[in-house]
């Protein structure tokens, strides 16, 4: 169980609140609020947390875009980068073997094609 709380930026963090606006149960969902209270403090210029944000504006409360609640490290976004480098590469090398495969197929169909005008060329020509 969560508390959604106002406090000011200089305070301890765990120290009295000035106002608490509402509670939240991560394991039922449900989020019980003082919706007028906090439209009245964004309005101030209280900030909120990117996951309160979120949850707000999940449950109607704000109106808004949701913000990324969580960072991707500066390692996580270079091996994110690596490894969709080799996506690409393997997706890549599969297209080039598709084409050499169809390549081969159609010139291994147009050869017997020919062969075969050949024969009946032939054979008319003994008959004449």
């Amino acid at each position: 169980m969560f508390r959604l709380v106002i406090s000011e930026k200089t305070k301890d963090p765990f120290a009295d609140s000035l106002e608490i606006l509402g509670s939240y149960n991560p394991h039922t969902k449900d989020l019980q609020v003082k919706a007028d209270r906090i439209k009245h403090w964004v309005k101030q210029g209280a900030g909120m947390s990117d996951t309160v944000t979120n949850l707000l504006i999940d449950h109607k409360i704000i109106e808004g875009k949701k913000t990324t609640a969580s960072k991707i490290t500066k390692k996580r976004t270079e091996k994110m980068d690596k490894k969709a480098a080799e996506t690409k590469k393997a997706a890549d090398d599969a297209k080039a073997k598709a084409e050499a495969a169809s390549q081969a197929t159609a010139e291994a169909a147009a050869v017997p094609a020919e062969e075969v005008k050949e024969e009946v060329k032939t054979e008319e020509e003994p008959q004449a």
